[in-house]
């Protein structure tokens, strides 16, 4: 008869089929849903129009999505009070025009007394945040990733460990939302791979020129920038650029054809695009007719 050790021998390959989802971790394998969501992203990001109020006024912002013909729109909770409010009302009127929506929180770093205000109303609690925005994923299905600003600079918080732990919580109650974090040029080393790539479903990635020295005025170092991504997290690891807009608190302003030749290397190179800051198209007109213009072409080429 067959030892007990035996028979487990047997029943070993049948436990392993079933795929016990309590049971496997965000290392273990990429769900095709989250890194699908994320590729082709034409997105503005942030600086969402207001009201006298303070209230986002969404009507407006949906319509501007629109206009530039932006697939997503990755929208900051930190500003306000009333953000976490207001980012459900976004939800539901862009599922309306079939637009994706990213949930950005801000890092420590950017938190009290660095700044006024703390991410509303889960402040610090990370693990919090990725079970409220995979809960609310469920109800508005357009929710499809979020993120976290300046990831990188503040990976004494965001350990691997603690990260795994945020993130499983989350997939557990949706494994289809994607983990998107604001990840840096000068982190990317063979360290930062190993601890993350199995955990990240993409990155957002700022570029500012930085691996020749920073600025916000030559494109051109968009593309091999990118390569070494890639080369270090895995080919398969979306990046989405994110190209500066708005000016920068130390390295200054960007002009009109700056974005624009940002914008056409990141559709060359990048597996989609993000626009800091959402522009409006009184104040900048000519960057809001930048990225119309670009994000139109994609949209008609399909991409």
């Amino acid at each position: 008869m067959p030892t007990i050790f035996y028979r487990l021998l047997l029943i070993l390959p049948a436990l392993a089929s079933l795929g016990l989802a309590g049971c496997v971790s965000p290392k273990a394998a990429k769900e095709p849903a989250r890194t699908q969501a994320v590729l082709g992203t034409r997105a503005t990001y942030c600086t969402a129009p207001r009201q006298d109020d303070g209230r986002v006024d969404v009507d407006r912002l949906v319509a501007e999505l629109v206009e530039l013909h932006a697939n997503t729109y990755s929208f900051c909770i930190h500003t306000h009070a009333t953000d976490w409010d207001d980012f459900k009302l976004i939800l539901a009127r862009a599922n309306e025009q079939g637009i994706r929506i990213w949930g950005s929180v801000v890092p420590p770093s950017e938190t009290p007394p660095r700044v006024p205000m703390f991410p509303e109303p889960f402040r610090l609690d990370y693990e919090r945040w990725a079970v409220e925005f995979a809960k609310l994923s469920l109800q508005y299905t357009n929710l499809v990733a979020w993120s976290i600003d300046d990831f990188t600079h503040n990976l004494k918080v965001y350990q691997p460990a603690y990260v795994e732990k945020m993130l499983t919580g989350a997939r557990r109650i949706n494994p289809k939302l994607a983990f998107v974090p604001c990840c840096y040029y000068s982190s990317f080393n063979p360290n930062f791979a190993a601890d993350y790539a199995g955990l990240l479903d993409g990155v957002l990635f700022p570029y500012r020129h930085e691996s020749g020295g920073s600025n916000l005025k030559d494109a051109s170092l968009i593309e091999p920038e990118i390569q070494k991504i890639k080369t270090l997290m895995g080919s398969t690891m979306p990046v989405v650029l994110d190209i500066y807009a708005t000016r920068h608190s130390k390295l200054g302003a960007t002009t009109p054809e700056y974005v624009e030749q940002a914008m056409m290397a990141g559709r060359r190179s990048a597996d989609g695009v993000m626009i800091y800051t959402h522009q409006n198209p009184q104040k900048n007109p000519e960057k809001f007719q930048v990225v119309k213009r670009q994000f139109g072409d994609w949209s008609k080429a399909g991409k």
